[in-house]
C-alpha cells in the first residue's frame, strides 16, 4: 500500500521524466533539424559536412554547424575592446562592428546591432523556450541568439559565441 505522498512524488517524478525525455529528443534531433532547415535555405558559401570539419576547429564546427554554445567567459573575444570588425569564422563575412559591442556581463561577446545584411534569424524552440537564433546569412553558421534586454539605441543584445567569429583590428 502506498501513501498519498508516495503516489504524488511518483507521479511528479514520472511527469518530469516525460518532459526531460521530450527535451532530450529535441536536443538529439537538433543537428538533423538544422540540416533540414539549411537544405531548405540556399547559402552563398556551402560545403559538405566533411569539408566543414576540415575547415573548422572542433569547437567552431560544434558551434557553427551543430548550434552548440561555448562555455561563458571562455572566448578571448569577450574581452576584445579594440576598434575593428568581428567576422564569421566559417566564411569571413563581416558581422559586427566593434562600435556596437558592449559588456553584457553574460560571458559572451554582445552587440546591440549587426552590420547591414550580415545575419539572418530563425525561431529556436530548443530547451522548451522560444528564442531567436542568429546565423551568418552567407554560410548559415550559427552565431548565437538575440534578446530584447540590450542597451539603446536598439534595446537588443546579440549574444554571440566568440568561437564562431574572428576579429580584425582596424
Amino acid at each position: 500500500m502506498y501513501t498519498r505522498r508516495q503516489m504524488l512524488l511518483a507521479g511528479g517524478g514520472l511527469g518530469l521524466a516525460v518532459i526531460a525525455g521530450g527535451l532530450l529528443q529535441k536536443i538529439n534531433a537538433g543537428p538533423a533539424l538544422i540540416a533540414e532547415a539549411e537544405a531548405a535555405e540556399h547559402f552563398e558559401v556551402s560545403h559538405t559536412d566533411a569539408e566543414w570539419r576540415t575547415l573548422l576547429t572542433a569547437e567552431q564546427y560544434a558551434i557553427l554547424r551543430e548550434q552548440g554554445t561555448e562555455r561563458p567567459y571562455s572566448s578571448a573575444l569577450n574581452s576584445e575592446h579594440r576598434n575593428g570588425t568581428f567576422a564569421c569564422a566559417g566564411c569571413a563575412l563581416p558581422l559586427y562592428s566593434s562600435t556596437t559591442k558592449f559588456e553584457s556581463h553574460t560571458g559572451w561577446p554582445s552587440f546591440w546591432q549587426p552590420l547591414e545584411n550580415a545575419v539572418a534569424s530563425h525561431v529556436d524552440t530548443s530547451f522548451g523556450v522560444e528564442r531567436k537564433e542568429i546565423h551568418c546569412r552567407r554560410c548559415g553558421g550559427h552565431q548565437g541568439h538575440v534578446f530584447d534586454d540590450g542597451p539603446a539605441p536598439t534595446g537588443l543584445r546579440y549574444c554571440m559565441n566568440g568561437a564562431a567569429m574572428t576579429f580584425t583590428a582596424a
